[in-house]
């Protein structure tokens, strides 16, 4: 099972289906998700509580967002060069997703500071969803926490990849 934590942006459109106790099973823990709006144009930015691994979509379909979550992180592990038994196991994991409100302020907090570097990597009218997985890429590779100690200090796009291996077998 894992928890989709909505923020209050996407209240009306993505209903909560469990309380804010519920658990993840997979090694990327919880998936958080926000709307942010870049050039007139409603996105949806998804991190994972872990290793804040980035994912950027376009905002359609919210409600059918707990049915594509576990393609959309299968895709973008798979942009991480992630083994493909490794990424099965997590997507397996997956089932069901919940959605439920968000719990952890510093993972929030980052999910604010994704949002407003969003504009910075998205060059005005000429950017289209084709251009989304680069800026994940971009955003993956931001040092958050990094007021902590360097050994606490996580790379998404660095630290995936061995959360996801220690948790289902190096392959």
């Amino acid at each position: 099972m894992v928890v989709l934590r909505r923020t209050q942006k996407l209240a009306t459109s993505l209903p909560l289906t469990a309380k804010s106790e519920a658990r993840t099973d997979t090694a990327l823990g919880d998936w958080y998700v926000s709307r942010v709006v870049v050039d007139r144009r409603p996105l949806l930015l998804l991190i994972s509580a872990y290793a804040l691994l980035p994912i950027v979509l376009p905002a359609r379909d919210v409600a059918g967002l707990p049915d594509r979550l576990p393609d959309l992180v299968a895709a973008r592990l798979r942009r991480l060069s992630i083994p493909p038994e490794l990424i099965r196991a997590e997507i397996a994991a997956m089932n069901p997703v919940i959605t439920a409100p968000t719990v952890d302020r510093s993972v929030l907090g980052i999910l604010v500071d994704f949002a407003k570097a969003l504009p910075f990597y998205l060059e005005r009218g000429s950017w289209d969803e084709t251009t989304l997985p680069f800026v994940e890429a971009k955003l993956g590779e931001t040092p958050c926490y990094a007021g902590r100690p360097f050994a606490e200090v996580v790379f998404p796009n660095r630290d995936a990849p061995p959360l996801i291996a220690a948790r289902w077998g190096a392959g």
